[in-house]
């Protein structure tokens, strides 16, 4: 049986992890190295980070803090945020990210999503999808989900598989940062059209939200965040809990 992945997410801003409320009202959550560092070390699976302000203030991404960040934690860890061109992802990968996750620049140049996947391999693409529902139909959101997109979620997230994405992570602007649980229907309805893991986010506020989008959501992975920075639910404690449950999770 293969294990289900939990995941902390690290949204950063300026070298800093921040968490607001459906991509709004940014508040600080501590460093982003330290925090990571932390994590890995309670026993999380991966790590997102994610520097939300880049495709927005149209820089390239941080770098020099995923060179830090890669030489203090051993575990596995995607970055997104400003990858716009095969380049961009070279340097993080060199940086020493063992993923890369693209967003805005994959809506806008689908071909990115074959290109980067064509040179490192399907393992390395992480196509993430930031989406909320319009009048019954979820539609995908570029730049930080500030601007809403004609794609539906169902129909990009096949077409981003077809071009060589490995995993989906899809967060859903509705319930980002609300801690009242995932949309489980929906992760069920992707996951069964898919080919490849998906990894669920936004929503996460109890044990039993996690639980429920890894069982009746079907999601391979959850992340989260709120929960972890400020120390809601601790991983080991989560774990234990999800163990109990009967579902298939790493322990330390």
């Amino acid at each position: 049986m293969v294990c289900k992945r939990i995941i902390p997410c690290l949204d950063v801003k300026d070298g800093r992890t921040v968490k607001g409320v459906r991509f709004e009202e940014l508040r600080d959550a501590g460093d982003a190295v330290e925090l990571g560092a932390r994590y890995a070390r309670e026993g999380a699976d991966e790590l997102v980070y994610l520097d939300i302000s880049a495709t927005r203030e149209g820089r390239n991404t941080f770098t020099r803090l995923v060179t830090e960040i890669s030489r203090r934690i051993d575990i596995p860890f995607t970055v997104g945020g400003g990858i716009a061109s095969l380049q961009d992802a070279a340097r993080l990968l060199e940086a020493g990210a063992d993923k890369v996750s693209i967003n805005s620049a994959a809506l806008r140049t689908p071909s990115l999503i074959d290109e980067i996947a064509g040179h490192f391999g399907n393992q390395f693409v992480v196509v993430a999808i930031d989406a909320r529902e319009v009048d019954g139909r979820w539609t995908a959101a570029t730049h930080g989900g500030s601007r809403l997109t004609g794609r539906g979620l169902f129909e990009w997230a096949r077409e981003a598989e077809k071009r060589g994405a490995g995993e989906i992570l899809f967060t859903s602007m509705d319930h980002d940062g609300t801690k009242a649980g995932y949309p489980c229907g929906t992760y069920r309805k992707l996951c069964g059209e898919l080919h490849i893991p998906v990894i669920a986010s936004g929503g996460a506020g109890t044990v039993d939200h996690i639980a429920d989008v890894l069982t009746e959501g079907g999601a391979d992975a959850a992340l989260a965040a709120s929960i972890f920075h400020y120390g809601e639910i601790t991983i080991p404690v989560l774990k234990q809990a999800l163990s109990e449950r009967g579902i298939a999770i790493r322990t330390i």
